[in-house]
């Protein structure tokens, strides 16, 4: 007679980039895995502000309910330093940035990233929720309550013109330079996750726009599908109750601070 793994139940709590692959997972994962996203663009706040909006969606978590929380989230800018498990433990990819989560593994994102430098990332999720609203009212997924924001450097050329005046402002856009000069290649991790046809057109032609050279290839979900799947070995942290995720300078990434 065959016999089927008990079922277990965990909250994932995660970053809306991995929205289309953590629901394809949650679906078809042996155990229950209730999903919540929070906006992309989490890391571009001061450190301190994505610990508190991690850390209040973690503390709101019925601790009855569940046996883990898993986190969607990579080490992404030391965003999650200081994130504390309460009375469930803490399941995080050992990860410095949420790419290698699409890759499957940090030796395969590593192998690339050093063969390929100057690379910009595109999956599902950083294709189709990058910006928040449409054509003139389209901006970053935190637009102006960021960094950039708060030091008035988020809005459009006109709006900084308005408020620095032209010279000025021509000055700033100089100085800080366009993000997009630092890539000279696009590459798309497709996912098998939805038909995926108008993201990666998209990218081809953004890279066109750019001069950048264009590669699709196929993602990995192993990473992700352990994480769903509680199979945690050595590429996971367990944060048991009342400990604190910590950044390391070494290969384990993070790690735990009681």
């Amino acid at each position: 007679m065959k016999t089927t793994s008990p079922q277990r139940r965990f909250k994932f709590i995660g970053c809306e980039i991995v929205y289309r692959e953590a629901c394809h997972l949650a679906a078809s994962t042996p155990h229950q895995v209730d999903v919540e996203f929070l906006r992309k663009g989490l890391h571009d706040l001061e450190r301190a502000d994505m610990v508190a909006k991690i850390q209040a969606t973690i503390d709101a978590v019925g601790a009855s309910q569940y046996e883990a929380i898993l986190l969607g989230y990579a080490r992404c800018n030391d965003g999650v330093a200081g994130v504390r498990a309460r009375q469930l433990p803490l399941i995080l990819p050992r990860a410095h940035d949420c790419i290698t989560l699409f890759f499957g593994s940090r030796a395969k994102y590593q192998a690339y990233f050093d063969e390929h430098p100057g690379t910009y990332y595109l999956t599902t999720g950083w294709a189709e929720r990058n910006l928040y609203g449409t054509g003139d009212y389209a901006q970053p997924a935190y637009g102006k309550t960021g960094v950039m924001g708060k030091l008035g450097l988020a809005g459009t050329y006109e709006e900084m013109v308005a408020q620095y005046g032209k010279e000025n402002a021509d000055f700033i856009l100089e100085s800080l330079g366009d993000w997009r000069a630092n890539y000279s290649n696009c590459l798309y991790l497709s996912m098998g996750v939805c038909d995926e046809t108008t993201f990666v057109e998209q990218a081809r032609a953004e890279a066109a726009k750019h001069n950048w050279r264009f590669e699709e290839r196929p993602g990995d979900m192993t990473l992700l599908k352990k994480l769903f799947w509680a199979k945690w070995d050595e590429d996971f942290l367990i944060v048991p109750p009342g400990a604190a995720i910590t950044a390391r300078n070494d290969r384990d990434v993070v790690g735990v601070e009681e």
